[in-house]
């Protein structure tokens, strides 16, 4: 090779290593970049939960009273680590956050008696206030099984809005939207379906609720309701990931379970039957979604009512209806986790509340015809 090829040979030599060289230290800026953003977002994300959680009730079910004194002279931050010490709120730092962002102040000395379940604006209102908290000023029991428009009239009958306000307010597109950005672990976009009859149905935990406001707000019941729901479900995310099942539908199975059962072993039976079922596959055919696709109560399912259209009656549509039709018991989403392993497809209620079982259709007519007619 002469020497001037030798030349030309050495000099692109050298470029493809410049290139080379550029290209690695390119790809090590890239990865670089995209660790920062990864810690950044995954950092912020945490961060957000975090604080989320720290301005939740330490305990929303508590009925403890602890009493705590406030002395005279006390700052922001020694009233913040007196109440974190005595298990009112989650962390310090947080408070202090919140009333600097609220611009609360004026804070007042005093023996005080605060429950873990008060939320944070019911604390800071007893500090502005004075006011000793030892017993709530309502205390109000949701019973599973019931519908948003049950405990619409449950609520009136207790606090200071009307069923039609709360129905209103639940109904309320943009306030529903706002709930799902501060609740994305238990609500999504399929509860804004148009043909879902209360986007936030099933949803409204049945527990007894302390209120410690004289006039709380619908905002204050329903999200004090969701905080159990989430507390509840979401322990069970995995599990429910584990069953192919979303949120929404193992909430809608739930309230399934829930308004055709009335004992764990009853559930996690009549989960087992559902499944097989929708494994056959066969409609679920299930006389409660059915009065729910009506509207109204009735102490016998007819034919003729078998016959409605709507997406919540699973004598109409394949597999779970479009939505929940009640709140649910724990253990009616625990049963439909964990069902029973069955043969069964069939079941029936007698008049005494028990429940008779069939693997055939046969069967099932043999015990409607010694149990029901």
């Amino acid at each position: 090779m002469s020497k001037k090829n030798k030349k030309k040979s050495k000099f692109k030599d050298n470029l493809i290593t410049r290139s080379e060289e550029a290209r690695t230290v390119r790809k090590i800026v890239l990865i670089i970049i995209i660790s920062l953003i990864l810690i950044l977002v995954v950092g912020g994300v945490s961060g957000f939960i975090y604080v989320k959680s720290a301005l939740e009730p330490v305990d929303p079910e508590s009925e403890e009273n602890i009493e705590l004194e406030i002395p005279i002279g006390s700052s922001t931050s020694s009233i913040a680590t007196i109440l974190e010490e005595n298990g009112i709120i989650k962390d310090s730092r947080i408070f202090r956050f919140y009333i600097k962002f609220k611009n609360e102040s004026d804070f007042q000395a005093g023996e005080y008696t605060f429950s873990p379940a008060m939320t944070i604006d019911e604390i800071i209102e007893s500090l502005k206030s004075g006011k000793i908290l030892a017993e709530p000023t309502y205390t109000i029991t949701i019973p599973e099984g019931k519908t948003i428009e049950e405990m619409a009239k449950i609520y009136a009958g207790k606090l200071h809005f009307s069923e039609e306000e709360f129905l209103e307010k639940v109904n309320d597109e943009s306030y529903v939207q706002q709930l799902i950005e501060s609740y994305p672990t238990i609500l999504s976009d399929a509860i804004l379906d148009p043909e879902i009859k209360y986007p936030l149905e099933g949803y409204l935990f049945a527990a007894t609720y302390s209120f410690y406001e004289n006039e709380p707000t619908i905002e204050t019941v329903v999200e004090k309701m969701l905080t159990k729901s989430q507390n509840v479900i979401y322990p069970l995310v995995n599990e429910i990931a584990a069953k192919d099942l979303t949120v929404h539908e193992a909430v809608t199975f739930a309230s399934l379970v829930e308004k055709e059962s009335g004992s764990v072993d009853q559930r996690k039976e009549i989960a087992g039957v559902f499944y097989n079922r929708m494994e056959e596959p066969m409609k679920l055919q299930t006389d409660p979604t059915v009065l729910y696709a009506l509207g109204g109560h009735k102490e016998k399912t007819l034919l003729e009512d078998l016959e409605v259209e709507s997406p919540y009656n699973t004598y109409h549509v394949d597999g779970l209806p479009i939505g929940p039709i009640a709140n649910f018991a724990q253990t009616s989403l625990e049963a439909v986790i964990n069902p029973e392993e069955t043969e069964n497809i069939y079941f029936l209620h007698d008049s005494e509340g028990n429940i008779h079982y069939a693997e055939t259709y046969e069967v099932h007519l043999q015990n409607k015809e010694k149990y029901i007619d």
